[in-house]
């Protein structure tokens, strides 16, 4: 059977990449090889660069209302294929089909956001700030911005940028993950037949040599990344180097507290989400319990009795709450993760491995997993697992819990279940983490709030979504005036 090669998007144009070079691209339920990816030589590279830079005067002078009105068709569009977007998602990232419904609609909540863009864009202004002498700051774009999409949320996270950065009135590339291509081809298939001016948005596949590319090209002026905090590490230094802005989205080892007084049965079903929610492959997702005192026996048992309910299946089948993993290495870093837990002398409450799915032999499955005996040293208490994995400390105090919290080198998010409000807002004010959650397992920031991050889990200064977004899409002019 032939698999097709994705194309690129450039200046208005599907085109074949000359690259001889390609990455297949997986259904993570079956194994199979659905696509390729090609690995975009520099030279294309520059080419969707320089159409960018060649579009940015046009498109900059073109009414905000116009640029906005654009992202209306787009949104209107994406929800008219919603179901297709979702399939595609699902087919080739393997997150159950409810969960890429779930992407699909902080998508086009993000696209909704960012048609505000014009009076958030608005700048402010003073009447005589001396005799007869006004000022005023304009928020102006820049160029041409682009992102390094992940894997994981292949349909949604390129939205926290380009939407905001066009809608203000710059440029921009997309650098999709070549995991997961095809999301954004089938999105790039959508907006190609709704008039969006050509060169304004353009997407090219590829590796390092295209991300390098658009980091060391004069006529890009900021990028955006969502990955691994090595990676992202690397990446904010070289674009530092080049004189670009930049705002990295790294790594996470999410902390979840329960206190003695949390609703136990609530709390629960919050947790499994939150642990075992896109099988565990998500920034937000939780990464290891601290249970407080007396909570820690009857909240162990409760957290096995649920997971064992838990459904794992090919996430195109209705119902099924856990997909695979997204792709075979991810599978076996997990598997690694577990073996590691063991050797260090964490024990095994639920063993997820050799979880067997029928008519999905060669799937990239691990069912839910949950570790006792966990201590703070130990790999799976402090590195990100990214798989459906729960492991379990039981602390004194919450003095301990926030100890062990700030030892950590990541600080994406948090969450504490508690019924005091005291100790709610002691863990808000102390807790050195971007995005805090009371009660709450996934601590998802809805599109007109920032996506914040802390520590070794965020590089830059002005986050995805929201002010932030139009902030670092744009710089300030100010204008001093006086007329004789």
């Amino acid at each position: 059977m032939t698999v097709e090669v994705v194309k690129n998007y450039i200046n208005g144009k599907w085109v074949e990449s000359k690259s001889k070079e390609t990455r297949d691209v997986f259904n993570p339920a079956t194994g199979e090889v659905i696509a390729k990816t090609p690995m975009s030589t520099r030279e294309e590279t520059l080419e969707a660069i320089k159409v960018a830079n060649a579009a940015f005067d046009r498109w900059r002078s073109t009414p905000a209302l116009t640029r906005v009105r654009h992202l209306n068709r787009i949104r209107d569009a994406f929800e008219e294929n919603f179901e297709e977007l979702a399939k595609i998602l699902t087919m080739e990232q393997g997150k159950a089909i409810d969960e890429s419904r779930g992407e699909y609609r902080r998508t086009i909540e993000n696209l909704e956001c960012a048609t505000s863009v014009p009076s958030l864009q608005m700048g402010y202004n003073s009447e005589d700030i001396a005799a007869g002498i006004d000022e005023m700051v304009i928020k102006q774009p820049l160029g041409v911005f682009f992102c390094v999409a992940p894997f994981n949320f292949p349909g949604m996270v390129p939205t926290w940028f380009w939407p905001f950065a066009i809608g203000v009135g710059n440029t921009y590339i997309v650098k999709p993950s070549e995991q997961v291509p095809l999301s954004q081809v089938k999105q790039f298939e959508i907006i190609h037949e709704l008039g969006l001016p050509r060169g304004v948005l353009n997407m090219v596949h590829g590796g390092p040599e295209a991300v390098n590319t658009l980091i060391e090209s004069p006529d890009t002026v900021g990028m955006s990344f969502v990955g691994s905090s090595y990676v992202g590490k690397l990446l904010y230094k070289k674009s530092g180097e080049f004189g670009k802005r930049s705002q990295v989205q790294g790594g996470a080892k999410n902390f979840i507290t329960i206190m003695p007084d949390a609703d136990l049965e609530r709390t629960v079903a919050a947790l499994i989400t939150s642990f075992y929610g896109c099988a565990g492959q998500r920034c937000l997702a939780g990464g290891v319990l601290l249970a407080v005192g007396d909570i820690y026996e009857p909240l162990k048992k409760m957290i096995v009795e649920a997971s064992k309910k838990y459904t794992v299946g090919s996430g195109l089948e209705e119902g099924i709450q856990m997909g695979p993993l997204a792709s075979k290495k991810g599978m076996e870093n997990v598997l690694g993760f577990i073996e590691k837990g063991l050797k260090e002398g964490a024990e095994l409450l639920l063993d997820g491995r050799g979880v067997e799915v029928p008519g999905y032999p060669n799937g990239y499955f691990i069912g839910p997993t949950i570790f006792d005996n966990v201590t703070r040293e130990m790999a799976i208490a402090r590195e990100e697992i990214f798989g459906p994995v729960i492991p379990i400390i039981q602390v004194k105090d919450l003095e301990e819990a926030i100890d062990i919290i700030h030892a950590n080198p990541y600080g994406n998010a948090s969450s504490v279940f508690t019924s005091s409000g005291k100790t709610a807002r002691d863990y808000q004010y102390r807790v050195k983490a971007g995005n805090i959650g009371i009660n709450i397992g996934v601590v998802a920031p809805i599109a007109t709030f920032p996506f914040s991050g802390m520590k070794d889990s965020f590089f830059g200064d002005l986050h995805g979504q929201g002010r932030d977004a139009v902030d670092f899409f744009t710089e300030n002019k100010v204008v001093v005036t006086r007329w004789f």
